[in-house]
């Protein structure tokens, strides 16, 4: 087969590698061969590519620095900074877990998928990207950029710079963009188009803005492509209004899924929710079958912990693609923490049928298993999750071993587990706080306080490590920091009954306390008559 055709075949057949290994030998022998520079353009963004109708992450530095919030304090339930409290978001769970059900999400072995920006739950990593004493650093040393979600497509630049020999495989700087723009020939070659998305995918989103601009002229700013394309890069600088504005005139020249999945992701950051739910809602009238569109509602009622609309949006996707993978994996996961194991075991198992496999999902089978109390299936499933898990997420899986172990009554391995899970991630809270209740087991008054606060510290969206400390102060009789801890895990958790408890035994306490006092002093006061 001739090699260009041959490069073609690959990229269609979806061999990435393969393709751009072909293509950058046939462009060694003839620089100017355009064709070949088209097939390996695409292939290079295709193997790049992520859904960027999803939300990225948002670090603290960019909600330190965002202007475009317009309420500092809003009501619950109308903005993504305070979403609904209601009982249908909150799960009962044993103490060293979260009491927050994490959001549905295949990317997280704890809970199953966190998508990034919402969650309650941090992402667990060597740095917290919400926590202000570390935001600021990198997750190396020596490391000082902020982080922010245009980090991505910043390491997409570095990683197309270093990952091939002789360097980027286009230089941005030296292109001269009104030539391809003004060139009709290339225009029905679609190089313009494809020239655009590989701009934004590796991180350049002025030269991006520059080219769709030259392209917005020649096309007298009636191609609905280009308006597009510019609100994307718009959107990728911060400039959510100029973007606003794009998209809304590209879908009064040609209504489009994605246009409306973009203007919501934008009404979003502006952090209005209601206003990207009634867009997503008016596309759904245009294109009522659209799956993008259904699971794109279900992300918003996710994020504003409205479970049980999320769940039927979920559901919806599922009646119209039924092997679409993120919406199997958010009902596996609202299955298994509504406590029916058997019904996400059914789910994931679906997910393994499907060809999915990777060790988020093989520990969320491990979990149903061990609790539909199918205990032969549950330690081959965290072998295999063990196996292709990396970094972060064996740490994970070891600390969910921890937590069988824990199931299962051998404290001395659920230990040996939790300390493997701390050497694999020194942050996670999870596991610092039961080693603390291990070693108040033990005796270790000292190390189990230590270990208590250390979880506290690494985790300030948990309540049990406040609790599991304020115990332990009420029992060696330091009431004061015992009632400043209690009221401390009251604000996280008002729902939790023990927190409760121990309140009302401090309050009643401190009320005995206080009346002893008024009787001594009275009874002072009367000797000294």
């Amino acid at each position: 087969m001739e090699p260009a055709t041959l490069a073609y075949s690959r990229l269609k057949r979806r061999r990435f590698d393969e393709c751009i290994q072909t293509c950058t030998e046939l462009l060694q022998k003839n620089p100017l061969d355009q064709a070949v520079w088209y097939i390996k353009c695409r292939a290079l963004t295709d193997v790049a590519f992520t859904d960027d109708t999803e939300m990225e992450e948002e670090g603290i530095a960019e909600i330190l620095l965002d202007d475009n919030a317009i309420a500092t304090a809003p009501r619950p339930g109308t903005s993504m900074q305070r979403p609904l409290s209601s009982a249908n978001s909150q799960r009962p769970t044993s103490r060293g877990q979260s009491a927050n059900r994490p959001l549905s999400s295949s990317g997280r072995p704890v809970s199953g998928y966190a998508r990034p920006g919402t969650s309650s739950r941090p992402l667990s990593s060597a740095v917290n990207p919400n926590r202000l004493s570390t935001a600021m650093g990198g997750g190396r040393l020596n490391t000082a950029r902020p982080v922010t979600s245009s980090g991505r497509f910043v390491r997409l630049g570095t990683a197309s710079l270093l990952q091939r020999p002789g360097g980027e495989f286009i230089e941005v700087d030296r292109l001269n963009l009104k030539r391809y723009a003004t060139r009709p020939a290339l225009a029905k070659a679609d190089v313009r188009e494809v020239l655009s998305i590989y701009l934004l995918t590796f991180g350049h989103p002025l030269r991006a803005l520059e080219l769709c601009s030259v392209s917005l002229v020649e096309s007298e700013h009636k191609d609905w492509f280009w308006k597009a394309q510019t609100g994307k890069a718009y959107y990728r600088l911060g400039l959510y209004r100029d973007a606003e504005r794009f998209f809304l005139s590209s879908l009064k020249d040609q209504e489009m899924v994605s246009s409306y999945v973009w203007l919501s992701k934008i009404y979003q950051r502006l952090d209005r929710p209601a206003t990207a739910m009634d867009i997503l809602l008016k596309a759904c009238e245009t294109f009522p079958n659209e799956v993008t569109l259904t699971l794109a509602v279900a992300r918003i009622h996710d994020a504003m912990n409205d479970a049980d609309k999320a769940m039927d949006n979920y559901k919806a996707a599922l009646t119209l693609d039924s092997y679409n993978v993120e919406a199997i994996a958010s009902l596996a996961s609202e299955y298994f923490y509504s406590e029916q194991p058997e019904m996400a075991l059914r789910y994931y198992r679906r997910l393994l049928q499907m060809g999915v496999s990777s060790a988020e999902l093989w520990n969320n089978l491990g979990l149903c298993c061990f609790h539909a109390q199918q205990y032969d299936m549950t330690l081959a499933c965290f072998e295999r999750a063990l196996h292709l898990a990396q970094g972060d997420a064996a740490a994970d899986v070891w600390y969910n071993l921890g937590q069988i172990s824990l199931g299962i009554g051998d404290l001395g391995l659920a230990y040996q587990h939790f300390q493997i899970a701390l050497s694999l991630n020194p942050s996670c809270a999870e596991a610092y706080n039961n080693l603390g209740v291990l070693e108040l087991r033990k005796g270790n008054a000292d190390q189990a306080r230590s270990n208590l606060q250390l979880a506290a510290q690494n985790g300030p969206y948990l309540s049990e490590p406040l609790f599991n400390e304020a115990l332990l102060s009420y029992q060696f009789g330091q009431l004061d920091e015992s009632y400043q801890l209690i009221r401390k895990c009251t604000q996280l958790s008002p729902n939790h009954f023990e927190c409760k408890e121990l309140l009302e035994s401090l309050d009643s306490h401190f009320v005995t306390h206080e009346a002893t006092q008024l009787m001594q002093l009275e009874f002072q006061e009367e000797l000294k008559y």
